[in-house]
């Protein structure tokens, strides 16, 4: 893994392992398609999910907040904070 793909990765989701615990608190930041409207991620918090759920964890709370523009082409941040319970 090379450092572009570390630094993509550190800015996007949090790995947390989700082992043991009752709770696992994630945050995706969904970004802006470069032209057009809407998400152009939408898949990676789908991706974030989905794994929760086959570690045996469901979708407890999701809330979200804009970041505001970054970057060179500008474009609005969401940063989607879910909580995942785990099913016993």
């Amino acid at each position: 893994m090379g450092f572009m793909d570390k630094l993509q990765q550190e800015s996007s989701f949090s790995t947390a392992s989700g082992q043991a615990l009752h709770y696992v608190v994630l945050q995706v930041t969904l970004k802006e398609k470069f032209f057009g409207t809407g998400s152009g991620n939408l898949t990676e918090l789908e991706d974030v999910i989905n794994k929760q759920a086959a570690k045996g964890y469901r979708l407890h709370t999701i809330t979200t907040a804009n970041g505001g523009s970054k970057g060179l082409a500008g474009g609005d941040r969401i940063q989607a904070t879910m909580v995942f319970e785990k099913i016993v």
